[in-house]
C-alpha cells in the first residue's frame, strides 16, 4: 500500500524486445507486495508461455465480445491479434488496496491513463536499435519481416517516452531492476 493508503497502478511500457517482461518478472520476484496484471489475448502462446501466466490466451471471438460489453480497461489490435486488460480485474485490485504492476504498450497505456488519472508511467528503452534487433532475432519467435515491422514501431513508441514519468534504458537487467524497484518504493 501507498503512504496515503490507497493503491497504486504501475504502467511499464517499452518496445517489444526491450526487456520490459524480463524486468516486470525479476521485479515481482523481489516485491512480493504487488499484483501482476496478466493481459489477455487472441495470439497464439509462444514456446514456454502458460495461459494465465504469461497471458490469459482467448478466442478472437470472446475478445471482441469483450469490447462489446466493456470488459477491457485498454484494448489494441497489434500485429492482427487482440490485446487487452480486464476493468474489473483492476478495479478489484485498486479497491482492495492492492497495487499492480501493468506490463502494456504505449497505445494501451494511453487508455488506461485516461481511466485511471494516478497511474505511475515508466518507459523502458534499449540501449540502441541495433540491440534492440539482435533481442528479436535471439527470441527465436518473429519473421524477419516481421522483426523489420516491430522495429519501425519501436522507434514511434520511443518517441512517445517523454510521455512516461519515468524512463529507465535497459542496458543492464540487474541495474534495470533496481531502478524500478527504487521508482515503486518511492510511490509506496
Amino acid at each position: 500500500m501507498s503512504n496515503s493508503n490507497t493503491a497504486n497502478l504501475y504502467i511499464v511500457s517499452a518496445p517489444s524486445g526491450a526487456g520490459k517482461t524480463t524486468l516486470c518478472r525479476a521485479v515481482l520476484d523481489r516485491l512480493k507486495c504487488i499484483t501482476y496484471s496478466v493481459s489477455y489475448t487472441t495470439r497464439k502462446p509462444r514456446k514456454g508461455e502458460h495461459n494465465g501466466v504469461d497471458y490469459n490466451f482467448i478466442t478472437t471471438k470472446d475478445f471482441k465480445k469483450g469490447i462489446e460489453t466493456g470488459r477491457w480497461a485498454e484494448w489494441a489490435e497489434v500485429y492482427g491479434n487482440y490485446y487487452g486488460t480486464s476493468a474489473e480485474f483492476l478495479d478489484n485490485c485498486l479497491s482492495s488496496g492492492n497495487d499492480i504492476l501493468l506490463d502494456i504498450d504505449v497505445q494501451g497505456a494511453m487508455q488506461i491513463i485516461e481511466r485511471y488519472l494516478d497511474s505511475i508511467t515508466v518507459f523502458i528503452l534499449p540501449p540502441s536499435l541495433d540491440v534492440l534487433r539482435s533481442r528479436l532475432e535471439s527470441r527465436g519467435a518473429d519473421s524477419k519481416q516481421s522483426i523489420v515491422k516491430r522495429l519501425a514501431a519501436a522507434e514511434k513508441e520511443m518517441e512517445k517516452k517523454d510521455l512516461y514519468q519515468h524512463v529507465i534504458v535497459n542496458d543492464n537487467l540487474s541495474d534495470a531492476v533496481s531502478e524500478l524497484i527504487k521508482i515503486i518504493e518511492k510511490y509506496r
